[in-house]
């Protein structure tokens, strides 16, 4: 009876410290302190809800893993007086079946919820309302808006030259800029000039890679106004940390003032394959191969 009360009384306080800290989590702990914030894409939620349940699945296995491994070595430490080896035992068919399924079970879980969820952020939409051809180059990135017949071509990030400007800062005019329109179903066609890069907006939780002479697709619908920033998360050469870029996701009609002022400024037209680099070498090479 005594132990009983003592465990009770252990458990009052055990049971409200646990409450309290849930209680007490923020926002971003909730999203297993991944960037940006709900919603930002459609796909957005999708990604956390399997990253967190992930989480959750594995602290489990781990408090009861470390659980049984604390509780054997205090139950069968070698106690005073005594001295050998301990009973062994061995071939305990059900523990072996038991740590055998689970850890498949588990590894299954986790294949089918993944494979489901990427074969919905895989899908592409069959008449997207945006379609952008992104090409990403040694270190920055042209976009085409393909519905409208515009396009915007980047250059690398400058540095900040004005005066009270911090040291390293970067001059946020010189940033490529993707404008996209909240509330539309968007198509990124993503190709490279040169090397391989990967077209990443941190808060989309989502990146693909670009590979010379392959086409990748990305198919998703903002739903939250704002700036995002974004980057090449594949290493490209020298000057790959300043290969940077934006998405600006508007308003329909900031969206179509922003394709206006492309027009204005006579970015008419598309920007083609004609300017990968890897296209003027395989030219070089088939000359080559005629003489």
């Amino acid at each position: 009876m005594v132990k009983n009360h003592r465990l009770k009384w252990l458990a009052i306080p055990l049971a409200s410290s646990i409450a309290v800290a849930l209680a007490g989590c923020t926002q971003q702990e909730l999203r297993g302190y991944l960037p940006g914030e709900p919603g930002v894409t459609n796909h957005t939620d999708r990604i956390t809800g399997l990253w967190v349940t992930s989480w959750i699945v594995l602290l489990g296995v781990g408090a009861i893993t470390w659980g049984l491994l604390i509780w054997a070595m205090v139950v069968y430490r070698r106690r005073k007086g005594q001295t050998g080896m301990p009973v062994q035992l061995k071939y305990n068919l059900p523990i072996e079946v038991f740590f055998t399924a689970v850890p498949l079970i588990l590894i299954l879980g986790f294949f089918a919820f993944t494979a489901r969820d990427e074969a919905i952020i895989e899908q592409r939409y069959e008449n997207p309302d945006v379609t952008i051809q992104a090409f990403g180059k040694q270190w920055a990135w042209d976009f085409n808006y393909t519905n409208d017949n515009v396009y915007y071509s980047g250059i690398q990030v400058q540095p900040d030259t004005s005066p009270d400007a911090p040291q390293g800062s970067i001059d946020p005019a010189s940033i490529p800029t993707l404008y996209l329109p909240v509330g539309k179903t968007v198509e990124i066609q993503l190709q490279a000039r040169d090397v391989i890069h990967s077209f990443w907006v941190i808060d989309f939780l989502y990146k693909k890679d670009m590979i010379p002479g392959k086409t990748n697709y990305m198919s998703f619908t903002p739903e939250r106004e704002g700036t995002y920033k974004g980057k090449c998360a594949e290493l490209c050469g020298e000057f790959h940390s300043q290969m940077l870029f934006q998405v600006k996701v508007v308003s329909q009609g900031e969206y179509d003032a922003y394709i206006q002022s492309l027009r204005d400024k006579g970015f008419e037209g598309q920007l083609g394959t004609e300017y990968n680099r890897n296209l003027g070498q395989a030219n070089i090479v088939a000359e080559s191969a005629k003489k």
